[in-house]
């Protein structure tokens, strides 16, 4: 048996993954995937690859990409999920910000720096034409962590995926202000370049394993039901996710990957571009 370690966030998306470790399908094929959540995100995960805390990591196309550009010693083998993350732009309920414009100039809550949170608050104020090299940032480490920091005033906004974050506003502990939609697929899967030399065959496996499945996701019976009782949703809220949720099985293709690149390097996040060889395998 083959001990494969894998992270990705405690997100609906990552439901898939789940269900193939309980069914025993990867156990199946004499390999042991172990499963760790990441609820810091994106910007953690790039620091597991790079440790070699995890192998395999379901991670934000921008947040790879920048990590790869920077000397992460990984690869992209395929998209995860194809149609963009809706990241909410929140305040506190209480707060005096009642519109986008508002938040110029104030202090934004990330949940570390490369984060996908960082990243798309830089997007976002862009989007805005708002100065991103004034940006201000608090960082939170969670989800609990923005909530204290907005509650507390030390930040004043933070961005998270819209459906994950509506427990929160429903609670009236955040009230959303406004979208911002990734202009990109979200997901993609990155391998350390270590393990898929070692191990191509293994990893074929895997993404055969889990394209199986987010392939037929949707047709499960009762799926909406069953991630509105894992993650805590309401279920109309489910329904409207999984109307606009798309998976993927195929490769991140040279035009998308230079559309990402080429925003990043525009907004100085990333001081030199990769070829796209170097980073799809």
């Amino acid at each position: 048996m083959k001990t494969i370690k894998i992270a990705g966030v405690p997100e609906h998306f990552n439901l898939p993954w789940h269900l193939c470790i309980e069914n025993g399908e990867f156990e199946a094929e004499n390999i042991n995937l172990q499963w760790t959540d990441v609820p810091e995100g994106t910007g953690k995960m790039c620091q597991m690859l790079r440790d070699s805390e995890t192998d395999i990591a379901v991670i934000l196309t921008e947040g790879i990409i920048k990590d790869i550009a920077a000397g992460n010693e990984s690869s992209i083998v395929q998209i995860y999920v194809e149609s963009p993350l809706i990241w909410g732009i929140h305040v506190d309920a209480k707060s005096t910000y009642h519109k986008l414009s508002d938040l110029e100039n104030t202090k934004v809550a990330i949940s570390r720096l490369g984060s996908g949170s960082q990243l798309m608050s830089i997007v976002n104020a862009k989007n805005q034409h708002w100065k991103t090299d004034d940006l201000k940032f608090e960082i939170v480490n969670t989800i609990d962590g923005a909530v204290e920091a907005l509650g507390k005033g030390t930040a004043d906004y933070f961005m998270w995926e819209r459906f994950m974050t509506k427990p929160l506003v429903d609670k009236g502990i955040f009230r959303r202000i406004a979208d911002c939609p990734t202009p990109w697929p979200c997901f993609v899967i990155a391998v350390r370049n270590e393990i898929l030399e070692k191990e191509p065959k293994i990893i074929d496996t895997i993404l055969n394993i889990i394209n199986a499945t987010t392939e037929e996701f949707k047709e499960i019976p009762s799926i909406d039901r069953t991630l509105a009782t894992r993650f805590h949703q309401k279920i109309e809220d489910i329904q409207e996710w999984l109307s606009l949720t798309e998976w993927s099985q195929k490769k991140l293709d040279e035009k998308t990957f230079n559309t990402v690149q080429n925003q990043l390097f525009e907004l100085n996040i990333i001081e030199n571009k990769v070829s796209y060889e170097a980073v799809v395998k």
